[in-house]
């Protein structure tokens, strides 16, 4: 069910509720956002029933429970498909059924969309299929208000516009990975400087993306200033990386980015959280 992603997409889609100024009971909330935590876990678990073949080829993902054995993938496909159900159905009985929809959109959307159609066929994968990583602040915004506005949009975009900088700095030194396993991702595509021009181009739209909820008066200065600061030292580390020798890269750099990215995304959500509570 992979737990450390699912924890921030808990996170984000925790904030999109709480931020909403939620009116839902507390115990009814708590089951909702454990329950898109579910649907999560059931995506992860889906993909990895679907990606088993490839998982044994990688080194990041040859430890995972269908390759070495410890679940069979007709188990695992049982599990997920249980598991979806599971989440779907109880999140339109403790919220409501725009969340459940919308749920259940994102689980068919990363399976199909991105798992079986795009990961394999196109190094674009990831940006489109960022979407699914993308919707659970809008699902922690629904199953408070029943509907979507511009504010949850705004986090939506965050995230979808982040993630590509994000994982293609993971593609970067796990390229060998990537290559055994056949997935065209940018770096094997389309060659190593490319990958750095759009690591570093996507790490620049987010400087505009982070002040657009400030503008909207979404948020204050309490969220916009180290917002900005985050987001100038993520532009500088990508620049960073971009700035090595033509068609090479510093692995400790794509290291960095990458894992700063994750932290990054942390902050950004806490941030929202903490000036809204002022």
């Amino acid at each position: 069910m992979k737990p450390r992603v699912m924890s921030l997409v808990i996170f984000t889609c925790g904030v999109g509720y709480l931020i909403s100024n939620p009116s839902l009971e507390t115990f009814n909330a708590i089951a909702s956002i454990f329950l898109v935590a579910i649907g999560a876990g059931a995506s992860a678990c889906l993909n990895m029933w679907y990606d088993s073949d490839i998982d044994a080829l990688m080194t990041r993902t040859c430890l995972r429970p269908i390759p070495t054995g410890k679940i069979s993938k007709n188990n695992a496909l049982a599990y997920g498909i249980f598991l979806t159900i599971i989440s779907v159905i109880g999140l339109n009985y403790f919220s409501n059924t725009l969340s459940a929809i919308l749920l259940l959109s994102t689980i068919l959307f990363y399976l199909f969309v991105y798992t079986i159609w795009l990961k394999r066929k196109t190094p674009q994968n990831i940006v489109i299929g960022g979407a699914a990583g993308a919707l659970p602040p809008i699902i922690g915004w629904t199953i408070s208000t029943n509907s979507v506005s511009l504010e949850p949009i705004l986090l939506f975009l965050i995230i979808f516009f982040w993630t590509p900088s994000h994982f293609w700095a993971l593609s970067l030194y796990k390229a060998d990975d990537y290559k055994k396993a056949n997935v065209p991702m940018m770096p094997i595509y389309s060659g190593i400087e490319k990958t750095k021009i759009h690591i570093l181009l996507y790490s620049l739209i987010m400087l505009p993306l982070i002040y657009l909820p400030y503008f909207f008066k979404f948020s204050g200065l309490i969220y916009l200033i180290p917002a900005m600061i985050l987001t100038i030292y993520y532009n500088f580390i990508c620049y960073d990386l971009y700035k090595f020798k033509k068609n090479k890269f510093d692995s400790k750099i794509a290291k960095k980015v990458f894992g700063y990215s994750i932290f990054y995304l942390f902050l950004i959500f806490l941030l929202f959280l903490i000036d809204h509570s002022f």
